[in-house]
């Protein structure tokens, strides 16, 4: 209570201090939770990419890329090191709208257990069950939870995808990447939609039942991944093998630069809070002279009256920091809930966002309340008595 009515002694000013605090704590919260949800996506795509090799004629990962002939399955199968082919078809599941923050709502397609095991990327089922071999020729889909919360879809609805219906069989766990906005539908499926949305001078040269969009290899044990790209590049033209290394080397330059902001806005609401406080400790500590100096006439010691100052600044940077982080996980929590029936989850706040931001603001108000407090402490008694 003694710190408290310390503060509030000059409550505009405690208040604008405190206010900037906030403001920089808020900024600090939105910001890095962004920050979580782009992490969140890459960590995705490194997790889709480590132990493969995903094949594709232009495009990215299949998206508005050309098609392959399942005749280079075999072609790249011979390729030393090579363990399994899965042939995959992959399009978008409609017209490009607003753009998004995160992957775009698209159709994938691979023969159940074609990958014979191999796949390590866990799909976990919220409810109902995942695509089996005997779904082939029928036009039924399984949903990530995105797709299926923004269409309003559970297991037993039907949804229109390209001018087709499908029954939805099950529908996924969130992941926080690419598969909450993917459907899953049969290879053959898959095949005839992918030919569908061909322009119709290429529709005219292949069959729907020949052509897959990319192929996700699966090299051997101790098998070197970059090796088997550059061969499977140097066997089919134009196309581009990307491996998990190669992956993360694409995508962390970007990474780096967002991260790069948020410590920039962290060193911002270092400085700007900082001097806040220390400002608002000297002004303090210019008023109570000569309360500071009867406390050291009677006996107080100079580790009590820095431990006091010191305490008081770390208090309003505990205030601006509850107050931060509280408004800014509202914003998270109503942005997101704004966004979320487009399929755009904008920010991931974490309890360690959480924890950080609050820690962050009360060691900046102890840190920034070192110097006002040391002045004090060197107070002489007798100047500070009389001190008007």
């Amino acid at each position: 209570m003694y710190l408290i009515r310390n503060l509030t002694r000059r409550r505009l000013r405690t208040g604008l201090t405190v206010t900037g605090i906030t403001i920089g704590i808020w900024a600090l919260v939105v910001f890095s939770s962004m920050a979580n949800k782009v992490d969140a996506l890459v960590g995705g795509g490194s997790a889709y990419y480590a132990g493969k090799i995903v094949v594709t004629v232009g495009g990215f990962g299949g998206l508005g890329g050309q098609p392959l002939p399942l005749s280079s399955v075999d072609d790249v199968r011979r390729i030393d090191g090579v363990d399994v082919v899965v042939p995959a078809s992959t399009l978008l599941a409609g017209q490009m709208g607003a753009v998004t923050f995160g992957p775009p709502d698209q159709v994938f397609a691979a023969r159940a257990g074609a990958d014979q095991g191999r796949e390590t990327f866990d799909l976990a089922l919220a409810t109902g069950r995942q695509l089996t071999d005997d779904d082939e020729g029928h036009d039924v889909a399984v949903l990530g939870s995105s797709f299926a919360e923004k269409r309003h879809a559970t297991v037993g609805d039907t949804i229109t995808l390209h001018d087709r219906s499908f029954d939805v069989v099950g529908v996924l766990e969130p992941t926080l990447t690419a598969p909450d906005s993917t459907v899953y539908v049969p290879f053959t499926t898959g095949q005839q939609l992918a030919y569908e949305d061909l322009p119709q001078v290429l529709r005219d040269k292949v069959r729907a039942e020949d052509l897959a969009t990319e192929l996700i290899v699966y090299p051997g044990a101790g098998a070197d991944d970059a090796a088997i790209a550059d061969a499977i590049e140097a066997m089919l033209p134009d196309t581009t093998a990307m491996t998990g290394d190669a992956y993360v080397a694409s995508v962390s330059s970007s990474v780096s630069i967002f991260n790069s902001i948020i410590v920039g806005i962290g060193l911002v609401s270092l400085i700007v809070g900082g001097l806040s406080i220390i400002n608002t400790m000297a002004m303090s500590v210019a008023e109570r002279t000569r309360e500071i100096g009867i406390k050291r006439a009677i006996g107080a010691s100079q580790p009590r009256i820095i431990r006091e100052l010191m305490l008081e600044a770390g208090l309003i940077g505990a205030i601006g920091g509850t107050l931060g982080v509280t408004l800014g996980a509202l914003v998270v929590v109503l942005v997101n809930e704004a966004t979320r029936s487009s399929g755009t989850v904008l920010f991931q706040m974490t309890v360690g966002t959480a924890l950080f931001a609050f820690a962050f603001s009360t060691v900046l108000g102890v840190v920034a309340g070192i110097v006002p407090a040391w002045s004090a402490a060197r107070l002489d008694p007798v100047s500070a008595l009389r001190y008007e």
